[in-house]
């Protein structure tokens, strides 16, 4: 499970490293959040195929996923493109969850949640959660992974003890900053806060440090433009049961990428 992907930079450093650790590391399903995709806000059709062409399966987002809107007709075609559940589904486009196979034949689901603290007062993902969980037409198959794009790591951690025991994997995306804090919960699901950004290294969550340092300077209003140079890739390996969908081990993986 990959963190936030941040513009160019990002999507290069991907293309270029994941097939690399498919391979080394026998991955047999990846996710990548893709909010940040495309100029650093938001996602379009051609930035996202160019995710799905490199080994990406499942690309998740959040509250970004909007920002460009010729994005709305994919989210509602394809279903390797999810926006958070949780925004409901009375006239908003696309999908929260999906049924995937994994490379091995490991038949699996993706949800994407947002947390509501300090962001849109969504519905609840907890108990739009639960709804999923103990309502779907037919139950989800036994490997869950729950991408919950959130602000607070209050809210993050009190999602994976909600759903311990119920999904696979519970890890955060949002901040771009990785957390040290992975770990399987006693229910055995995977648990990290965030899983920290794919994007420029040198630089303030992915953007350029003159067009961010303003805000904090002098609250002037700024464009963020996404950073150069070399790219640090954040992810999370886990492995899971596909029998019990218990999470066995989870370990965080950092690489750079100089271009």
């Amino acid at each position: 499970m990959i963190g936030d992907v941040i513009g160019k930079p990002g999507r290069q450093a991907l293309e270029a490293l994941l097939p690399i650790l498919r391979e080394e590391r026998s991955i047999d399903f990846a996710t990548a959040n893709g909010e940040n995709l495309a100029g650093g806000m938001g996602l379009t059709a051609s930035t996202a195929d160019a995710l799905l062409e490199h080994g990406v399966d499942v690309i998740t987002s959040g509250n970004h996923i909007w920002d460009k809107k010729e994005i709305y007709p994919s989210l509602e075609s394809s279903d390797r493109i999810l926006r958070p559940l949780n925004y409901g589904t009375h006239g908003v486009p696309g999908r929260g969850w999906g049924a995937y196979q994994a490379l091995d034949g490991t038949d699996l689901a993706v949800i994407n949640l947002q947390g509501r603290t300090y962001m849109q007062p969504i519905e609840s993902p907890f108990t739009d959660a639960d709804r999923l969980l103990e309502e779907a037409g037919e139950p989800l198959p036994p490997v869950r992974l729950v991408d919950f794009h959130c602000e607070i790591t209050s809210e993050k951690n009190a999602m994976g003890v909600h759903l311990d025991g119920r999904v696979s994997a519970v890890v955060g995306t949002h901040t771009h900053v990785p957390t040290a804090d992975d770990r399987i919960l006693p229910g055995g699901t995977a648990y990290q806060s965030d899983l920290g950004m794919t994007g420029p290294a040198w630089s303030i969550i992915g953007f350029t440090p003159e067009s961010v340092l303003p805000r904090f300077l002098n609250g002037l209003p700024t464009r963020f433009e996404v950073g150069d140079g070399a790219v640090v890739l954040n992810a999370t390996q886990i492995d899971i049961d596909p029998a019990t969908g218990r999470a066995l081990a989870i370990e965080r993986i950092q690489r750079v990428w100089e271009g």
